[in-house]
């Protein structure tokens, strides 16, 4: 382990040290366990993602409930159900194999980056998660 020495916002050494008193743990122990909750965890995500899942650790809070809420268009997602549906019936031409794992891969990919976005406006606390979920979303 490593000693460091950081300055912090008085506010931000303030609600460490409640939660502190609250848990009953050192102000060094709940600050560390913070950070290693807060700092990108991304190496079980595709090589490919995990710079983007990283970065987003620093984005604003309007950014992230964007993220959250993107969805893959209407064009893909029916596509998608209607391939997966073909490929039940009968085999998939190269051309349809191609742009169905295409449309997985996009899939896979805004829902890693939907979890991340909802895991990090969790983290950053504020007003409940569910009350900023519209029964549209």
């Amino acid at each position: 382990m490593e000693t460091i020495t950081l300055t912090l916002p008085e506010k931000t050494i303030s609600d460490a040290q409640q939660a502190a008193t609250a848990l009953q743990r050192p102000l060094e122990d709940v600050l560390s366990d913070m950070l290693a909750a807060v700092l990108p965890k991304v190496a079980d995500a595709p090589e490919e993602m995990q710079a983007e899942l990283s970065a987003m650790t620093w984005l604003d809070t309007e950014t992230l409930w964007a993220t959250a809420r993107s969805e893959m268009t209407v064009e893909n997602q029916t596509s998608l159900q209607q391939l997966t549906e073909q490929q039940d019936e009968r085999p998939l031409t190269a051309k349809e194999q191609e742009k169905l794992e295409k449309l997985r891969d996009e899939y896979g990919r805004i829902t890693l980056l939907k979890a991340r976005a909802y895991a990090l406006l969790s983290l950053r606390g504020g007003a409940p998660l569910l009350e900023k979920i519209t029964p549209s979303q």
